[in-house]
Formats: C-alpha cells, sequence, structure tokens
C-alpha cells in the first residue's frame, strides 16, 4: 500500500491505479474499526482497486466541539487498511487541504437542516465541502459510506446529483449497513470516549430504539412513542437528547408513511461528553 500526502504525488499514483480498472474511494477520518473496514470489503467487491483517505476535517466541527479530542492513530489505521488489501492511502494535512486564502464553501440545503444539522450548524457545509474536494482529488469511479451516518450520505448524495458530478455519480456513492456490536451498539470512533460504566448504559439506545419501532409498527401515536423512547434514555443515564424523530429515507422530511422502509429512526443522545448517533429503519 502506498502512501501520499500531497497532490502531486496522489494524482501520479490513481493515474496508474486507474489503467488497471475501476477505483473506489473509502473517506474517513481515522481511529479505524470494523465499521470502516466493512467498507473497504464492500469496496473491494465492486472495485479493482481502494482507495482510503485519513482527514480530520476541522470545517465540520463546532466551536465547542471534540476536534482537538478526536483520535489519531495514524499507524495503527495504515496497518488496518494495509491489511486489508487497500492500494493507496490519501493523508493530507489541513494545508494541503485548506491552503492559505481558502475561501469556498459547498452548502447543500434541506436535508442537512434537521437532525444533526439543526444541532451542529454548519457541519454539513463542512462534510459537502472536504467531500467535493476529496472527489475532485481522487475522481472515483464509486465511492462508500458508512449508514450510521444516513444524513451525510443523503447531503453527500444530493450535492453529487445537484453538482452533475461523474466521478462519482451520485448513483455510485453507495452507503452500507451500520456494523454493531454484540449488545447492538452502532460501531463509532467515539466510542472510545465512553467509560466501561458509560459504555455499558450506551447499549440501551439501540434497545429503545427497537422498541420504539415495534411501537410505531403497532400503530401506537408517533409523539408518545418518542417522548417514550427519551424518557427511556434518560433513565439509562443518557444526559440529554438532542432528537428522536421519524424522517422520511429519501428526503428526511418529517413523516408518518411506515411502508416499505420508507420512514427511519434517528437518535442523537448525549452520555456524559460523548454524543452518540444512530438510525434504524422503522
Amino acid at each position: 500500500m502506498q502512501t501520499v500526502t500531497t497532490l502531486d504525488p496522489l494524482r501520479n499514483a490513481l493515474a496508474a491505479l486507474r489503467r488497471d480498472g475501476p477505483v473506489a474511494l473509502v473517506p474517513t477520518m481515522g481511529a479505524l474499526h470494523e465499521g470502516h473496514l466493512a467498507l473497504v470489503r464492500a469496496a473491494q467487491q465492486q472495485a479493482r482497486h481502494v482507495v482510503a483517505s485519513i482527514f480530520v476535517n476541522p470545517r465540520q466541527f463546532g466551536p465547542r466541539e471534540d476536534l482537538s479530542r478526536y483520535p489519531r492513530q495514524l499507524e495503527r489505521d495504515r496497518d488496518l487498511l494495509e491489511g486489508e488489501g487497500v492500494s493507496l492511502l490519501w493523508v493530507p494535512d489541513v494545508e494541503a487541504m485548506y491552503p492559505a486564502g481558502y475561501a469556498t464553501s459547498v452548502s447543500v440545503a434541506q436535508v442537512s437542516e434537521g437532525l444533526c444539522g439543526a444541532a451542529r450548524p454548519g457541519h454539513f457545509d463542512g462534510v459537502a465541502t472536504v467531500v467535493a474536494k476529496l472527489f475532485n482529488q481522487v475522481q472515483p469511479d464509486m465511492a462508500l459510506f458508512g449508514e450510521k451516518d444516513w444524513q451525510q450520505l443523503a447531503v453527500i448524495r444530493r450535492m453529487a446529483r445537484d453538482l452533475d458530478l461523474t466521478a462519482p455519480a451520485a448513483s455510485a456513492i453507495h452507503g452500507v449497513a451500520t456494523v454493531r456490536d454484540a449488545d447492538g451498539l452502532a460501531l463509532s470512533s467515539r466510542n472510545a470516549f465512553l467509560s466501561a460504566g458509560q459504555r455499558a448504559q450506551a447499549a440501551a439506545l439501540p434497545r429503545a430504539m427497537d422498541r420504539a419501532i415495534a411501537a410505531l409498527r403497532s400503530g401506537q401515536e408517533q409523539a408518545a412513542v418518542l417522548a417514550r423512547l427519551a424518557a427511556d434514555l434518560i433513565d439509562a443515564g443518557f444526559a440529554s437528547i438532542d432528537y428522536a424523530e421519524v424522517r422520511d429515507a429519501e428526503t428526511l422530511d418529517y413523516t408518518l408513511n411506515f411502508q416499505n422502509n420508507s420512514a427511519r429512526l434517528f437518535v442523537a443522545a448525549r452520555i456524559g461528553d460523548t454524543r452518540l448517533i444512530d438510525n434504524k429503519p422503522v
């Protein structure tokens, strides 16, 4: 596996890979876990070469968020990716991604405006901007993202569709199912911030979501079900609930329609200083 940190070597390496077949991109912020590796394995099923990127993007962190705390473990991450057969690792620094005088931002309306977009103002502008740059830099045939960050996936697909991107096209931006621990908690790099006691309490999140989904499917009133879900999480030790909402899976509009997996339950909640998010189909 080749590791590159500047654009010219990246372009040269990519030109050689493309002569050998399709290229898939797996963008990450590092601190890799089994969920990231699942993306790599899914990419390998569809492309001749997998390019992974590691970049902790400062533009998607708010002023009171955990940029400085975000785990950075490049050597371990590099070993994991090499073990999975990744062909190329792109590791730009902040100066390479946002050079002096940088003044451009990508903003995607509608799908970015609720859920985490409301709780984290500016977050999805930072996501869309860095992903647009990664797409331009790598020009992959396809890109893969985890469904745990469902709203992020919706934002990236809308950006690609609205801007007529071809490398990759919106139809070549693939979601990969959320990978979970044995107790159901979605894997996340931020799980490393949880103490042992908090980690045990965090398992209440997927359980409460499953109960809520069962109640919704049985015809119980949505507002009451969501209020009960929030109360269950507080009782389990969560400090606060950012949101617990049912939205259309594609448009992310509020919905009461649960037919054909057209709706998803989205939850963001804080345990200690750590914010956990999850979503499941209703």
